[in-house]
């Protein structure tokens, strides 16, 4: 395979284009028209030498980069992948497509006229050392305020930073001996923080820009991985605060079996980077980045940094992660799009957030985003925002949940759902199957020109118990049909096709998890799902079986692995993606979270099927949450009403539970019923004691709910944090290394890390040949 590389500022040099423009003088006089100055002069002369100046020396090496690539399609045909160092970013993005040479130039000028205004930096290239042993001598130095801008190769890395804050990084590196320092002749920081002002001026001028997807994959700086579809405008504006991750992107091409490149543009820099890329490749799991749009990430100062894996090493994870690849159902990877036969679940009132989805989504993977407890309006902003950010060819999930208080909001949300054409949702603490759900599954289904019937939308169940696994791998009721078709909710050649086909396409078994949980054991559940799953594709005689997946206690890879050796399609993990930046929770959380291990958790009684006495997996360790609500819970058992509670035992739930008085609990919670349009419940309160004592108590659960999300310290004893034992598991896993603290787990590094880790666990396990893996 084949990649053309295109060099970016620092490359320029006069005389550069010799013979070029002659070739193209259409183009030069639009770009000239552009500018308002001559290309040609720019480029051959540099009149009073600007070629030095950032708002001059960008368009001049766009503008011959880009000509040079034209010039060389007329020769070669076109590659398999591009990529671009910093500025020639531009040029790898016009030559796959995403925007014409004209709008190019006003692309780069504009960024030339920001960067160039910064002023006040200073760069240094640190050559002969690897980035990790750079992180650490500025660590031990105490050197915070200096970034990693590039991170060229295995043993060069660029710092960017304040002057004083570079004087002390150079001389902490010179102290330590074997590299040596250069100074860069800029003019400002580049790729640092000092350049987020920049940024975000470029991410308001891009908004008016239209971008087509990339026809041949560029590899991008901010990611060290292809550009979506949908995502020009973000990287672009990213990059210029963001570092540029070169080691990370040649060696993303070395392991996708790139053998040849071409550097397009003056120089051969790249060409000696492709090299040391080729000697000393880096793993292909991502290095953490920021989800924002413009924002960089945490700098990449000395925690961040990887070391360098010999080639051997790398070879050796190179295999495992293309092993990871095939870990699962071939055809669940194929079907959803996916990279990994690997989810990241839905966790209740946007824990599971946007920020969470986008980043699974552009790093080939997929989240569900967690709508359950969420206002309708709320829910739909976050759909919104994903689709945006993703584009439409990147798979997500959202979250469809069964509310026992309020049946009516389910149908609300699958309306929200079919509106927005949403096509994958996992389906939460139901008992059986419900109308809404039966109407999203088969809304727009239809046979193929085949005759074979085919739904466009996928309901993946989370089950742990058998009869309920039953009902979503069988076809719908047809009674339920039959009210569907009647109230409009499908059509008849809708439900005719539903008849053939299950309710759940995927099942996925539910061992011990966080939140509402059986406390099933996944050594017993997943085969016993298995053979049910196997009996009823016979029964019904479904064409393609249905997708059986594993979730809960899945904090390690030997967990994963296990999963995987049991016979699951796909894993599904949760409690130990909430302890991450994407997570929509507290930091107080996440710090909790964080220091958990695997005996830390506690089970309490249900918010939601407080009355049934359903439980739910809760943080245990530094709250008091499972014992209060267990407090609660007996007192809803043992009393008819409020008034039969003794008065020193009411006192003390409203010191220690509530905060506040019953009266005052009673009017928050009578007032949330009549302004969501539920007078019914109140009137019920009212007549009936014993229902008002069981909404007041029920108010505790929501209210512990919030406490944790906004993570005030005061009320540390009353969050409800919902989490599995899986989390103490992970935080054994990642102890002492770069993921101890959660500001460094990102969703898709944790997803890597675990598939990655199963696969180095059934090493010499997994056949060789992929035809040999199971479909």
């Amino acid at each position: 395979m084949r990649a053309w590389l295109f060099p970016g500022q620092g490359s320029q040099r006069k005389g550069m284009g010799e013979g070029l423009f002659d070739l193209f003088p259409g183009l030069c006089a639009e770009v000239d028209a552009i500018l308002g100055y001559s290309i040609r002069d720019l480029c051959l002369k540099d009149p009073d030498g600007r070629l030095r100046q950032t708002q001059y020396a960008q368009p001049a090496l766009f503008v011959v980069n880009a000509l040079t690539h034209l010039a060389r399609l007329r020769e070669e045909p076109e590659p398999d992948f591009y990529a671009g160092h910093s500025l020639g970013e531009f040029d790898a993005l016009f030559a796959a497509g995403c925007f014409d040479l004209a709008t190019g130039v006003r692309l780069v000028r504009r960024r030339g006229e920001l960067m160039g205004r910064a002023d006040g930096g200073v760069m240094t290239a640190v050559l002969g050392l690897p980035a990790a042993t750079v992180a650490a001598l500025l660590e031990e130095a105490g050197v915070a305020d200096v970034d990693v801008a590039n991170h060229n190769s295995a043993d060069q890395v660029v710092l960017s930073g304040a002057p004083e804050g570079m004087a002390r990084a150079v001389e902490a590196v010179e102290r330590a001996g074997g590299a040596r320092c250069v100074p860069l002749n800029v003019s400002a920081a580049f790729h640092s923080r000092h350049m987020r002002p920049a940024a975000e001026e470029f991410a308001a001028f891009l908004r008016e820009v239209e971008f087509a997807p990339p026809r041949v994959p560029v590899v991008a700086n901010v990611t060290a991985r292809p550009y979506p579809r949908d995502g020009v405008a973000d990287l672009l504006a990213r990059q210029i605060a963001s570092p540029v991750r070169w080691w990370d992107s040649m060696s993303y091409l070395f392991h996708r079996g790139v053998r040849e490149i071409a550097e397009v543009g003056p120089g051969t820099v790249l060409t000696g980077l492709w090299r040391s890329a080729c000697r000393t490749p880096a793993t292909v799991t991502p290095v953490p980045q920021a989800p924002a749009p413009v924002t960089p990430a945490a700098p990449m100062t000395p925690a961040h940094a990887n070391p360098a894996p010999t080639a051997p090493a790398a070879e050796a994870d190179a295999r495992l992660a293309s092993a990871a690849e095939k870990l699962g159902s071939a055809r669940f990877r194929r079907e959803y799009g996916l990279r990994y036969a690997y989810l990241a679940g839905s966790m209740y009132k946007g824990i599971s957030s946007a920020d969470l989805v986008v980043r699974m989504g552009r790093s080939g993977l997929m989240g569900f985003f967690g709508a359950g407890g969420l206002s309708l309006e709320r829910t739909e902003q976050a759909l919104l925002d994903i689709r945006r950010r993703l584009g439409s060819e990147v798979p997500f999930g959202m979250n469809l949940l069964n509310d026992l208080d309020d049946p009516a909001r389910e149908e609300r949300t699958v309306t929200l759902y079919l509106k927005h054409d949403v096509r994958f949702v996992e389906a939460a603490a139901y008992l059986g199957v419900t109308a809404p759900l039966v109407r999203f599954r088969f809304s727009g289904a239809h046979r193929d020109a085949q005759g074979r019937p085919v739904a466009v939308r996928r309901v993946l169940a989370k089950v742990s118990r058998p009869e309920v696994a039953t009902a979503f791998m069988s076809p719908p009721p047809q009674a339920l049909l039959d009210r569907l078709v009647r109230e409009g909710g499908l059509t008849p050649a809708e439900a005719e096709v539903a008849r053939e086909l299950p309710v759940g396409g995927e099942v996925c078994v539910e061992a011990d998890s966080g939140g509402h949980t059986d406390a099933g054991v996944a050594l017993t559940l997943v085969p016993a799902m298995r053979r049910l799953r196997d009996e009823l594709t016979d029964r019904y005689g479904y064409r393609t079986p249905i997708l059986l997946g594993a979730s809960g206690g899945l904090g390690a890879p030997e967990a994963v692995a296990a999963a995987f050796v049991l016979g699951a399609d796909f894993v599904l993990t949760g409690s130990v993606n909430q302890c991450s930046p994407e997570a929509g929770t507290s930091e107080a959380v996440k710090d909790l979270l964080a220091g958990l291990d695997v005996q830390d958790t506690a089970y309490a009684p249900s918010g939601d099927m407080f009355e049934l006495g359903a439980r739910v997996q809760v943080v245990r360790k530094g709250t008091l949450f499972a014992a209060r609500a267990t407090k609660l819970h007996q007192l809803y058992q043992r009393h008819r009403s409020l008034e039969e509670i003794d008065p020193a035992t009411l006192a003390s739930i409203e010191r220690t539970f509530f905060r506040r008085s019953v009266e005052e609990v009673w009017r928050e919670t009578r007032d949330h019923y009549l302004s969501g349009g539920r007078p019914h419940v109140v009137e019920k309160a009212e007549r009936d004691p014993r229902h008002r004592m069981v909404l007041v108590f029920k108010w505790y659960f929501a209210h512990s709910n919030r406490l944790a999300l906004a993570g005030d310290p005061a009320e540390r004893a009353n969050y409800q944090i919902h989490c599995g034992p899986a989390m103490g598991a992970f935080n054994r896993f990642v102890r002492g290394s770069e993921l101890e603290d959660w500001r460094d787990r990102h969703v898709d590094v944790i997803a890597e890390r675990l598939m990655t880790g199963a696969a180095r666990c059934l090493d010499g396990r997994i056949p060789a040949d992929p035809t040999s893996m199971k479909e």
